[in-house]
């Protein structure tokens, strides 16, 4: 299995934990898109890509590693994930896309790091949590857009 599929598991509410294989590169637009019960999820340094949606309304979601292999964050993928503290984002990403953490309002550490050329529109909007400080250097590096 190198992909779990669009809407794969979309909506299994009563689903708390999953260990994706090794074998997987791609994880799929809405793949556990509705999952309010997720709380725990490995994500394997096989994937390259997490799709549009993919974590959507994670709501008890409190933290996620993204492995060295992804390049890309689509839009709105973690997006609702409201219990959601920190995330570091690795040196292999370069997109993260629009409206990828908004309304992630328990978000209080995120490490963007120079590899990343592009954030989308309203990114960290809704992150209300989010210091001071790292609002400002996301705002210098990327402009207002991220948060508006």
């Amino acid at each position: 299995m190198t992909n779990i599929g669009d809407y794969a598991f979309w909506g299994c509410k009563s689903l708390t934990s999953i260990n994706i294989p090794d074998s997987v590169t791609n994880i799929g637009d809405d793949a556990f898109d509705g999952c309010v019960s997720l709380t725990n999820i490995n994500i394997p340094n096989s994937v390259t890509n997490i799709g549009n949606y993919a974590f959507n309304g994670c709501e008890s979601l409190t933290s996620i590693n993204i492995p060295d292999s992804v390049t890309n964050i689509g839009h709105d993928a973690f997006k609702g994930c409201e219990s959601l503290i920190s995330i570091k984002i690795p040196n292999s990403v370069t997109n993260i896309g629009d409206w990828a953490f908004y309304g992630c309002k328990s978000l209080k550490s995120i490490n963007i790091p120079d590899c990343v050329t592009n954030i989308g529109d309203l990114a960290f909007s809704g992150c209300d949590n989010l210091p001071s400080k790292i609002k400002a250097d996301i705002k210098k590096r990327f402009g207002k857009k991220v948060f508006k």
